[in-house]
């Protein structure tokens, strides 16, 4: 695109920046973060294709002195690490929302495939799990506990143990996005088959119910986590094999910078769900249904709101 075309389509967003920045017209800060949004990705483009023009002077300054004023208006009891989850973190997240779209189609069809496969072949399931696990397994369904796994070892040892062990599965999955998001793909087909062969074996023992009701205590978070970081996995590779008007290093760098901040989002679930699977699974058969079966509800209704519903919310209140 020519420069003199590229000023004249941006033109009336960039006079509405300098009416919110001068204070002629008023914007709260949500809105602000919004617009900065987008006038970085118009400064990045100017960069890369009209490097000594003047327009990537003018964006530069308009987006420093944006900078600045979303910080200077915010609320004073609005600190930093609340804006991220509040505001900035769901605006990520419905801009980058087909990526998560993807990442939970590939989710439901990987997990379905470790169910069939589990299904219709008996080995399947120790292949994937190992014998000591299985045979450890139908010993403790034999003892009327099927997932008596997880009062093994100390509440603090295993919520610290589970939480790292959960916080390196995550990162793993969205930092080997840069492999063109081949990588993330890898890390969800080995999670999900374990998942769907894992489960199809405590429905074939019987036992599908009591098993839901110890692993989905701390695995509703856990696992919808696991696919929220593949979504940031997927954006992160996207950006590097889709650069669209950018340069590809340019494109990979606001591919990262964003989706990284989607990845940072998980870790306070990830840390509930270990924090859940130490201290609270185990005690899931000796627990009334009702009270179980309520914490799934409520940690599953919390984290599909969060990244699920508010940010269309944040979003409709940011264009109003």
């Amino acid at each position: 695109m020519r420069e003199v075309a590229f000023i004249k389509q941006n033109k009336e967003k960039w006079l509405d920046f300098e009416q919110a920045i001068f204070g002629k017209s008023k914007k709260n800060p949500d809105e602000l973060a919004s617009l900065y949004i987008h006038l970085v990705n118009d400064l990045a483009y100017a960069q890369t294709y009209y490097t000594k023009s003047k327009t990537v002077v003018y964006l530069n300054y308009l987006a420093s002195q944006t900078y600045q004023k979303i910080y200077k208006t915010k609320r004073e009891d609005t600190n930093r690490l609340v804006y991220f989850f509040k505001t900035e973190v769901p605006l990520i997240v419905f801009s980058y929302r087909r990526y998560i779209l993807y990442a939970f189609i590939l989710f439901t069809l990987l997990t379905s495939i470790g169910v069939i496969s589990a299904k219709n072949d008996d080995s399947f399931v120790r292949l994937i799990l190992g014998d000591g696990y299985v045979n450890m397994t139908l010993e403790n369904i034999k003892d009327g506990n099927p997932v008596a796994v997880y009062k093994s070892g100390s509440n603090w040892g295993s919520f610290i143990g589970i939480t790292l062990n959960n916080l390196k599965v995550g990162a793993m999955s969205y930092f080997y996005g840069i492999f063109f998001g081949i990588g993330t793909f890898w890390v969800l087909i080995q999670n999900c088959i374990m998942l769907g062969s894992f489960q199809y074996f405590f429905y074939q023992e019987g036992v599908f119910w009591e098993s839901v009701r110890g692993i989905w205590i701390h695995g509703s978070m856990e696992i919808f986590a696991m696919v929220i970081e593949a979504g940031a996995g997927f954006a992160l590779g996207a950006s590097i094999l889709f650069p669209k008007t950018f340069s590809r290093l340019n494109s990979f760098k606001i591919g990262f910078q964003n989706s990284f901040k989607i990845f940072l989002s998980t870790m306070p679930f990830t840390i509930m769900a270990g924090f859940l699977e130490g201290y609270i699974t185990r005690y899931s058969i000796d627990m009334p249904k009702p009270l179980s079966i309520g914490i799934i509800l409520i940690t599953l209704a919390m984290i599909s709101f969060y990244y699920l519903v508010y940010p269309f919310i944040v979003n409709k209140k940011i264009k109003n």
